[in-house]
């Protein structure tokens, strides 16, 4: 006789890991793209067939019993191994051909890889590469998670990587500027004066801007506007309605064109790591290795 686990599909195995994470049926179904109704299906089915309760309503959330808690553990491992499985067979013709899922923190997403892509998408016409932009604790769950092949981004100090391999691979300069028609008296107004434009508190970004103002003795009193991205920074910025600190590769265009200027901070340097990220027990296709190597040395070389 079959065992019970023989017949289930990955779709449910993915219905249920949804709904585990985001502890909530309309939101894994949002998620899925699928209706909610669908979901509560897929829930009972596997319900049914393991043969135990897995979740349990507390007042709007959807949690996880005892049971379902271990069964959502071998279910992600299964519905990760499965994906990564997916894009190995993808694997062809030497590594000139292949899919590839590339995560990427903001700035390096934004207004950095899209050109290397592009450029690197027209020497392998052949290949498919999928870039996802997220936050810097979203990418190192989603390479844990599977849906990453590996990842280039920003690390926040306080995360979790022990699971992880890290590798650096280049410097962000974050540079002071602000409108080409904000008046300021640098001589007389203090750094720590000024009005700021700057990403939202408790974020990594954030986080990593003002630790490295601190270590500069530079504490801020005047912030006006918090963002999450920083596309939404350098358009208030561009308002004049005060300065921002931004990575230089996401106002190039405004500097070059005079939209913005750069305020001088003499005496400071202010350089964010960019690291390369994977799960230490993942192995790349032929593809997949074919990109890592040239996407690194694409950022390495926009650094020199």
């Amino acid at each position: 006789m079959r065992s019970s686990t023989s017949q289930l599909s990955i779709h449910k195995l993915e219905v249920f890991c949804a709904v585990a994470e985001r502890q909530s049926v309309s939101l894994a179904a949002e998620h899925l793209n699928i209706a909610q109704p669908v979901v509560s299906t897929h829930l009972k089915s596997l319900s049914e067939k393991l043969g135990v309760t897995l979740t349990r309503r507390s007042g709007r959330r959807t949690e996880l019993t005892e049971e379902g808690q271990s069964v959502y553990r071998w279910a992600l491992d299964v519905v990760v191994r499965t994906r990564e499985l997916e894009r190995e067979l993808a694997d062809t013709q030497r590594g000139v051909a292949g899919k590839v899922s590339v995560g990427a923190s903001m700035t390096p997403g934004s207004y950095v890889l899209p050109g290397i892509v592009a450029s690197i998408r027209q020497r392998y016409p052949l290949g498919q590469i999928s870039v996802h932009v997220m936050t810097s604790l979203t990418v190192t769950d989603a390479i844990r998670r599977g849906e990453c092949d590996f990842a280039f981004t920003i690390l926040d100090p306080r995360q979790e990587i022990q699971d992880l391999q890290i590798e650096h691979v280049c410097d962000e300069s974050l540079i002071l500027v602000a409108a080409s028609h904000f008046e300021i008296q640098a001589a007389s107004t203090p750094l720590s004066e000024l009005p700021y434009i700057t990403a939202q508190h408790g974020t990594p970004r954030r986080d990593i801007e003002e630790y490295l103002l601190m270590e500069h003795g530079v504490s801020r009193s005047h912030i006006l506007m918090e963002f999450g991205h920083p596309e939404a920074i350098k358009r208030a910025v561009r308002t004049g309605a005060g300065v921002a600190f931004l990575f230089h590769s996401s106002i190039r265009d405004e500097l070059a064109s005079g939209v913005l200027q750069q305020i001088d901070t003499p005496g400071m340097d202010l350089q964010v790591p960019v690291y390369l990220v994977r799960r230490k027990n993942k192995t790349l296709n032929r593809f997949q290795s074919t990109m890592i190597e040239a996407l690194t040395r694409s950022l390495r070389e926009q650094d020199a």
